[in-house]
């Protein structure tokens, strides 16, 4: 989750929220910073304060969604990461991440194989 802007005390009290509901949280103080953290791959949120100062929504609207379309990932590849996310977010726990991925845990074993998860 991404957090840009608004008031720095506000910013605190909303990430130590977030924090403690166990959220994953980069927070940026101002539009630029936003536009260089956006670059890199691994947000599926962003909270941000429309009041920004430095914001531009065309610059933002091109970091979300750029105009020149990427290739889809293969779909081992997203199964891939989908996997080691899961066991990510369960701390390792294979039981649980076959449980949340619906699958069986022989199942999940012979794909953590196969992708060299292990």
């Amino acid at each position: 989750m991404l957090i840009v802007g608004g008031d720095a005390q506000d910013r605190e009290a909303l990430l130590a929220t977030l924090r403690a509901a166990g959220h994953r949280l980069v927070s940026v103080p101002d539009a630029s910073a936003a536009a260089e953290a956006l670059g890199s791959p691994g947000f599926d949120t962003l909270v941000l304060d429309l009041g920004t100062a430095d914001l531009s929504l065309a610059t933002l609207r091109h970091a979300l969604a750029p105009a020149q379309a990427t290739e889809p990932d293969s779909l081992d590849a997203a199964e891939r990461r989908h996997i080691a996310l899961t066991l990510r977010y369960t701390g390792g726990n294979r039981r649980r991440a076959a449980l949340l991925l619906g699958i069986s845990r022989s199942t999940l074993l012979q794909k953590v194989r196969k992708y060299g998860l292990e």
